[in-house]
């Protein structure tokens, strides 16, 4: 039987080091393995040139081999394993992704733009890999799969279309950490035009309220059935669907929201919600593909 592993990409930076600390409790939350990964173009002598010279594998292997040591004396009884890919980074980690559990990457993204949080490689992955793909913010300690959750996993919900397979990964996440889940929709009433131009529209506000209310209800009944054990807080907020993500995400344990998959990579491959939650929000973030 094949076995199927949190990905975790490494480049050497901090965020990309705590990333896969933050995986390795995932993996063992998940009873998987974990594998740590570097790609990147000049892995050997075929491929370096002048401004690159040299065999880089070694140095890969030895930053590789320095991060299992630290997961595997936290987590003994995990099987972490190391690989390097000489590969575009983004093809790379897109590739070695499929076919696994998740892909857990780290933020990379403070150069240059006070406030956005994820750097173009993180980006670019999260908008093309067939697989959940969990953005983790900053270098912070070592994660324990024992720690009791913090706070609430967080998903966004498109009461229009929504997924079943964006509600399940984050049902089970909640599950699986101990945590309740927090279920978000916002909303914006439909603007109106008159003859002076468009203008606020002449609607009942907490009518509408309560029947997106209704409709979030409905769309959460098959998760609720298939996760007794999960305490569930349902969350209507006016405004838009990013604002609403982000405001209830203040302490998440976990943000997840979904990105529609599409057969070719021309223009944009992830939503405003989706990016704006992936540039603003301070919690780690899974970004799960779905049909």
């Amino acid at each position: 039987m094949t076995t199927r592993h949190v990905l975790a990409g490494l480049d050497g930076s901090p965020q990309s080091e705590t990333a896969a600390l933050w995986a390795a409790a995932e993996a063992q939350r998940l009873g998987a393995a974990l594998r740590l990964l570097h790609v990147w173009p000049w892995l050997n002598g075929e491929n370096a040139d002048r401004a690159e010279p040299g065999d880089f594998r070694p140095a890969a292997l030895d930053a590789l081999a320095r991060v299992a040591d630290r997961i595997r004396l936290a987590h003994p009884e995990l099987s972490v394993e190391t690989a390097v890919r000489p590969d575009d980074p983004v093809d790379g980690l897109v590739a070695e992704a499929r076919g696994q559990e998740m892909l857990v990457l780290g933020s990379r993204g403070l150069g240059g733009f006070a406030g956005l949080l994820v750097g173009s490689v993180s980006l670019a992955v999260a908008a093309r890999a067939t697989v959940p793909t969990v953005l983790v913010r900053g270098a912070g300690p070592l994660p324990r799969a024992s720690t009791a959750a913090v706070g609430d996993v967080v998903v966004g919900i498109d009461s229009g279309e929504p997924s079943e397979a964006v509600l399940e990964f984050a049902f089970a996440e909640a599950e699986r950490r101990g945590a309740g889940l927090r279920a978000v929709h916002g909303w914006d009433p439909a603007p109106a035009w008159a003859f002076g131009g468009m203008m606020p529209p002449p609607v009942d506000i907490p009518g509408q309220e309560g029947t997106k209310a209704a409709l979030l209800s409905q769309h959460l009944t098959r998760q609720l059935a298939n996760y007794p054990g999960v305490a569930v807080v349902e969350d209507v907020r006016l405004g838009s669907g990013a604002k609403a993500v982000l405001d209830a995400s203040a302490g998440a344990e976990l943000v997840v929201i979904g990105r529609r998959e599409r057969r070719h990579h021309i223009g944009m491959l992830l939503g405003p919600v989706a990016h704006a939650v992936l540039h603003h929000s301070t919690a780690p973030v899974a970004v799960v593909p779905h049909p």
